[in-house]
């Protein structure tokens, strides 16, 4: 909840500080479309959330329609990242699954106030909604099937409750259990402030902060003995770029 409560407040830091750099001049220039991809941090990630791709276009003078993709690698709050004694590597205790969120998006950005010629902020609302496809792949590690601790030989494995702390030598190789993956389909609905900052016309620079709600079907299990759920509400801050003309 501390962490959650941190991101509000930057969200709130950031919509302030987009209100007091905004300058609206009348000679401020239109654009039609935008294609914008950029990184996220969120509640619910690692030190990267995931990337983002977003496709717009104009329907009304202040209101955009938007098709969104994010793909995103989920965590459990629960999730610390410990070192095995013997081979020094690093492995994540007692984490059975990844979750992979894919999601599609669509929705409407309202703008709010415009920007003039190299100068100003353009600030939109954020709405989109749509659906999530949850690829839940087992957690590989690297196990000393002897059971001495020592690492001198090791068989990567998915992590059940049943190996010990002191079996564990490391963590398995990236993507090795996606091919054993299991589908989890659900919905996601988002709502954000938008600051576009750049000073190029046919360039977009800027970020966008808010609040996403991804909910799924069924619990989605990344820890059997902690926690787990089927709603995962977040808030994120995402550092975009992209083009418009």
């Amino acid at each position: 909840m501390k962490q959650i409560a941190i991101y509000f407040l930057l969200v709130l830091c950031l919509y302030l500080l987009g209100g007091t750099l905004f300058a609206q001049t009348q000679d401020s220039y239109d654009y039609n479309s935008e294609f914008t991809w950029g990184i996220n941090k969120n509640s619910y990630g690692g030190l990267i959330g995931g990337f983002v791709f977003k496709k717009a276009r104009r329907i009304d003078k202040k209101v955009f329609e938007s098709f969104g993709l994010e793909v995103m690698n989920v965590k459990n709050p629960h999730e610390v990242r410990t070192q095995a004694p013997s081979s020094g590597n690093y492995f994540i205790y007692g984490k059975s699954n990844y979750l992979y969120a894919i999601r599609f998006q669509y929705g409407r950005d309202l703008v709010l106030f415009t920007k003039g010629p190299q100068q100003g902020v353009e600030v939109k609302a954020v709405f989109a909604i749509g659906p999530s496809i949850g690829i839940v792949a087992p957690y590989y590690v690297q196990v000393d099937p002897t059971g001495g601790g020592q690492g001198y030989y090791t068989v990567n494995v998915p992590y059940t409750p049943d190996i010990t702390y002191g079996q564990i030598q490391g963590t398995g190789s990236l993507f090795e259990g996606l091919f054993d993956s299991k589908i989890q389909l659900g919905a996601n609905l988002k709502a954000a402030m938008n600051f576009e900052l750049g000073t190029a016309k046919n360039q977009v620079t800027g970020f966008e902060a808010g609040f996403l709600l991804d909910a799924y079907a069924n619990t989605v299990v990344l820890m059997p003995h902690a926690e787990n759920r089927s709603f995962y509400p977040t808030v994120f801050l995402t550092l975009f770029y992209g083009s418009r003309k």
